[in-house]
């Protein structure tokens, strides 16, 4: 017998739903927040996500970042502590010049103008963070 959950229009979700949680200040992710979709905000001002270091981090965790305000008060940065991450981004200019085409970065910075809905995802595999992001203005996410 077929479960309701395998029907798309059943409205069964055997209670499955994104971990989502929010940040507003620094903060430091660990290996068990893999999986979480984390929405961004920062009234409170400026402030640094630091990511598992390249001899912390584990095979498949992965990371979803969503800005949660329009135009953020001040710039969000995702840090991998060294020049671990390559990233492809894209925006609504069709400006993919934030990716890193063959060179690693360091940080992902979140500007202020950045707009609600934007958002970038970070895997970890092979010893970095392998990510991408997509963005409503043109440079509102780049990249160091």
């Amino acid at each position: 017998m077929r479960s309701d959950y395998l029907n798309q229009n059943s409205g069964q979700t055997a209670g499955f739903k994104k971990k989502v949680e929010e940040i507003k200040v620094a903060r430091t992710l660990t290996n068990d927040d893999s999986g979480k979709v984390f929405t961004l905000s920062s009234a409170g001002g400026a402030y640094t996500i630091t990511l598992p270091t390249a001899t912390s981090g584990e095979e498949g965790v992965h990371y979803r970042f969503i800005v949660k305000e329009e135009t953020p008060t001040a710039a969000i940065t995702i840090a991998a502590g060294s020049a671990i991450v390559s990233f492809v981004m894209k925006d609504a200019g069709g400006n993919a010049s934030n990716s890193t085409a063959g060179t690693q970065i360091s940080n992902v910075i979140v500007g202020t103008s950045a707009q609600k809905g934007d958002y970038l995802e970070l895997l970890w595999t092979d010893g970095e963070y392998v990510g991408s992001a997509l963005s409503s203005i043109d440079d509102a996410i780049t990249t160091s």
